[in-house]
């Protein structure tokens, strides 16, 4: 009599578990986010040409609005011309330092590095927001050498330190946040020139029609309008206010708003940007 040897049959393989999206929470959004700001402000530490414009552009603002146009503005009182004229230049300078992110960022992307972020388990956040971070960098080197020449040229600072400190930390904190706006264009963009045309487009308007150099009373009736409630008027009357003796909160109160309004708008813009060209 044969014995039959029966197989049991394999039983069927449990279907795999979904793997969960990484939840990463704030505090390591935030260090991964430092930690790619080091790699940004290393990149500018090898590469000073990276810093060339931070100090060219206050230079040449400097020179050009004291030496050049000053005279024809100044009417002969050329201390009191300086005493408006520094605060508004540390405001221009910031946000033309602003362009840099988004060419950055722009080229970036076009060699992959996003790509390789978006393979490693680090916040989705934290590419762009440490390159935000480590820009801080060129900021205090534009407002640094503001300072020094300005310095050179008879500029005193006549309030308080504590004051004078929340005057740079006003720019830094404006810089930031405008940032934004050259960090989405940077992620749309199809070039690093086509980036900072656009934002030179947006910047020179800005800058020009404001309080900066010239009294917004000087300025045709419409254009007054919109430079009393131009973010760099603002901003400048804030520095004015903080850095020579005056009124602030009427313009501090502008700026916080406009600060927060372009936050609020760019910046989730930017990171679906982002999303979209990391894939």
């Amino acid at each position: 009599m044969s014995t039959q040897t029966v197989t049991a049959p394999a039983p069927a393989s449990a279907p795999a578990a979904p793997v969960a999206p990484l939840r990463i929470g704030a505090a390591r959004t935030t260090r991964h986010s430092l930690a790619l700001a080091g790699r940004g402000i290393t990149k500018m530490r090898k590469n000073v040409t990276l810093l060339a414009d931070a100090i060219l552009t206050p230079v040449l603002f400097l020179l050009i609005f004291v030496y050049l146009y000053g005279g024809a503005i100044a009417h002969g009182d050329d201390d009191a011309y300086l005493r408006k004229l520094v605060p508004g230049i540390m405001v221009m300078t910031v946000f033309q330092a602003s362009i840099g992110i988004g060419a950055s960022l722009n080229a970036d992307a076009a060699t992959g590095v996003f790509d390789r972020f978006r393979s490693m388990p680090i916040a989705r956040s934290a590419p762009l927001i440490g390159a935000v971070l480590a820009d801080v960098v060129r900021y205090v080197v534009c407002l640094t050498t503001v300072m020094a020449l300005s310095l050179v040229m008879g500029y005193r600072i006549t309030t308080n330190p504590i004051a004078t400190l929340a005057a740079f930390g006003m720019l830094l904190a404006f810089a930031v946040c405008f940032s934004w706006i050259s960090v989405f264009i940077g992620m749309t963009a199809k070039t690093p020139g086509s980036v900072m045309g656009l934002m030179t487009a947006l910047i020179v308007p800005l800058t020009f029609a404001s309080n900066v150099a010239v009294p917004s009373g000087t300025m045709p009736g419409w254009l007054q309008a919109w430079s009393h409630v131009n973010p760099v008027s603002l901003l400048s009357d804030t520095m004015r206010g903080l850095l020579n003796g005056g009124a602030v909160a009427h313009p501090l109160l502008g700026t916080l708003c406009w600060m927060a309004g372009v936050v609020a708008v760019f910046f989730p813009l930017a990171m679906r940007s982002y999303r979209r060209t990391a894939g």
